[in-house]
């Protein structure tokens, strides 16, 4: 199939790379130096587009894409406030969109085990849960995409976490997020149960970018020809 790259940065030629191996062509690389080429007459040679760019840019990117009915996979996080927004123009314009805050089949494995461990663990008052998020540090927003699915999932079945916040806290109503910023690190997030008697955790730990662009292509393949508003778990058949 035909994919445009929207961002070109390292996720992008991950990307790129995964594309080319599973024998998919390139046809649109777009970054700050060529925007005036992300318009419809190129996006309409794409059978999707990939949208791994920032936060500041990535509704604008995504919206266009849905303007032009380009299907669009989106990567990009810290924008979510305009999720709804992104939804219901896709819906309206009879357009496809697939957004996950991670891409990697690990990742979506690890969102599964931390519903069904924060479930098993909502009547165990004793323990107190927390997280803590890993990555690079040109990595733009904290705490991390994955991180606020992660602490979603887990406000969802505990219930005496009333919020998660991004800092230390000694508030037992607060789900505390410590995200640190370290070089190399692609990706780390520890979630840990903690009580007087012993601790529970779980761990998932990316080696590389490859397992998030690999599955942002397997994204690809599966909304080519769709139309309306997916995720991973559709992907995954989850």
């Amino acid at each position: 199939m035909n994919i445009a790259l929207i961002g070109y940065g390292k996720m992008g030629k991950a990307i790129e790379e995964i594309a080319l191996q599973r024998g998919h062509v390139i046809v649109l690389k777009i970054d700050i130096n060529n925007v005036s080429e992300f318009n419809q007459e190129n996006l309409s040679k794409a059978d999707a587009a990939i949208e791994f760019s920032s936060p500041h840019s990535a509704f604008d990117n995504v919206m266009k894409c849905l303007q032009f009915k380009t299907p669009v996979v989106c990567g990009s996080t810290g924008w979510l406030d305009k999720y709804e927004e992104v939804k219901k123009y896709c819906v309206d314009n009879n357009s496809a969109f697939l957004y996950s805050s991670n891409y990697s089949i690990g990742v979506n494995i690890f969102f599964e085990l931390n519903k069904r461990l924060a479930e098993l663990m909502a009547s165990h008052n004793e323990y107190d849960v927390s997280m803590t998020e890993i990555h690079h540090t040109q990595k733009k927003d904290a705490p991390s995409g994955t991180a606020i699915t992660l602490s979603e999932q887990i406000l969802e079945k505990i219930k005496r976490k009333k919020v998660w916040v991004n800092h230390i806290s000694d508030n037992a109503d607060e789900l505390e997020i410590i995200s640190e910023r370290i070089d190399p690190a692609p990706g780390t997030h520890q979630i840990k149960y903690s009580s007087a008697i012993d601790d529970i955790e779980i761990i998932h730990t990316a080696h590389n970018r490859m397992g998030f662009a690999t599955g942002a292509v397997l994204a690809a393949e599966f909304i080519k020809g769709k139309k309306g508003v997916f995720n991973m778990k559709d992907v995954l058949g989850f």
